[in-house]
């Protein structure tokens, strides 16, 4: 009884799914759409359908998955440890790719509290130092690091919800019309501009089926509360950019560094559109100190089981991966300085067309394994059909916002994924051992070639 009663309701799990996928990443979107126009509106909708879809096939693949390791293990079914490998190490270094982005919304965002402005390799000079010391910061471990991410991500979610609600009595329809199409392009290559950058507010969602334990009844609760909180994000998103387009006239939203600050400045006085802003400077702080941490743990835990090299893996005795840090930061380091930009903005485009690149590498390849998935768990044909169906539709919205994403991230990203497969030529010598130890102990094994 007593587990029973500690158990979350299902729309307590929808909540937590929703404010987990509000972060940082929303804070300079509405500035980046504002280049694109209201139109951009359609990349909302067309993403949240796709994002869906992604949700509701990555809740099936937690449900039904008996391999851990999350898009890792879900990609195994079909592509067996290769495959696993390939997930893990796209999935830590769009991680890698995310913190500079985060880093460089915090500086955009510092800028316009202190009043600074700053050339483009300030810019990049200044995101970086800021990379330097939320790494060195997590060198004694994540306990006061990952509690401070916690508490500091409130300083991103209330201000989102508080424009989304209030927005709109400051709200114009002829400013948010006149901001429809500025630069006058065709209705395709407009949408398109802005599927990667409103797929960027969504990336975790993965994550979302991760409390499938904290709920009375999993096999229903869980998808439920991963649309559920899936639909509320969309809402909050396209509800807040489009009232801040509403609001604010399009040539001044798309030049600010702060456009949440700029919000707030309109709706009340200056001095609370600064309050905002360096609750959102903190807010980003915060989150890359988590961050940090979290993806050095993400790539020794791959090291320990084989995936990655054994020096990622390497560790203090309070189990701080330090050399492992070095290394993530010596790479975030040389993206900040390959996407400097004239514009603050144009270098956080860069980095997220290229974060959004990598991590659809492991959404498309867990959507390929979630039909041996379903195979290999029996599910009734009927029932598998309509996932799988759904998981096909979340394969091509995946494939519409790679093409979306632009020549250079699709190149630097299809480079990244040929190292990672050179990389795994240091390592895989191991998982054919273990195949030859199997078939020697089970003959009727057959070995992978």
């Amino acid at each position: 009884m007593a587990a029973t009663q500690n158990k979350m309701t299902v729309t307590q799990l929808t909540i937590l799914t929703a404010v987990n996928m509000i972060g940082s990443g929303i804070i300079l979107l509405p500035a980046k759409l504002a280049q694109v126009g209201t139109i951009s509106i359609f990349s909302w909708l067309i993403t949240a359908g796709g994002s869906l879809a992604l949700a509701y096939a990555f809740a099936r693949c937690g449900m039904l998955s008996r391999k851990p390791g999350g898009m890792g293990g879900y990609a195994e079914y079909a592509f067996g440890k290769a495959g696993n490998y390939m997930a893990n190490y796209t999935y830590g270094l769009s991680l890698v790719i995310a913190n500079v982005a985060i880093a460089i919304t915090a500086v955009g965002y510092g800028t316009v509290l202190f009043g600074a402005t700053l050339t483009p390799l300030q810019t990049g000079l200044w995101t970086i130092v800021l990379l330097i010391l939320t790494t060195v910061a997590n060198f004694g471990g994540a306990q006061i690091t990952g509690r401070i991410g916690a508490v500091t991500v409130w300083g991103v979610i209330i201000p989102v919800v508080i424009v989304s609600l209030l927005g709109w009595f400051w709200f114009s329809g002829s400013t948010w019309a006149a901001a429809w199409n500025p630069h006058n392009l065709e209705f395709l290559p407009a949408v398109g501009g802005s599927i990667s950058i409103t797929l960027w507010a969504f990336l975790g969602l993965e994550s979302a089926c991760a409390n499938a334990d904290a709920v009375e009844n999993p096999e229903r609760d869980v998808p439920i509360a991963v649309l559920g909180g899936t639909i509320a994000a969309a809402i909050i998103y396209i509800s807040s950019t489009n009232v801040i387009a509403g609001m604010i006239p399009n040539a001044e939203l798309a030049a600010s560094n702060a456009p949440f600050g700029l919000a707030f400045a309109t709706m009340f006085n200056p001095f609370i559109g600064s309050i905002v802003t360096a609750l959102m400077v903190i807010a980003c702080i915060g989150s890359l100190l988590g961050w940090q941490f979290t993806v050095a743990q993400v790539f020794k835990s791959s090291a320990d089981v084989g995936y990655f090299l054994p020096i990622f893996g390497k560790a203090t005795k309070t189990g701080t991966p330090i050399v492992c840090m070095l290394i993530l930061l010596v790479a975030q380091v040389a993206l900040a300085l390959m996407t400097i930009s004239p514009e603050l903005t144009s270098q956080f485009q860069k980095v997220v067309d290229l974060a959004v690149v990598t991590n659809l590498v492991p959404y498309v390849m867990s959507m390929a394994a979630l039909i041996t998935i379903q195979k290999i768990s029996g599910v009734p044909a009927g029932k598998a059909l309509v996932t799988n169906i759904v998981a096909m539709i979340a394969t091509a919205y995946s494939f519409y916002a790679l093409i979306s994403s632009g020549q250079q991230a699709l190149m630097l990203g299809g480079l990244s994924v040929f190292l990672g497969w050179t990389l795994f030529g240091f390592v895989s010598a191991r998982f054919y051992r273990m195949e030859v130890e199997a078939h020697v102990k089970d003959p009727g094994k057959s070995l992978q070639a």
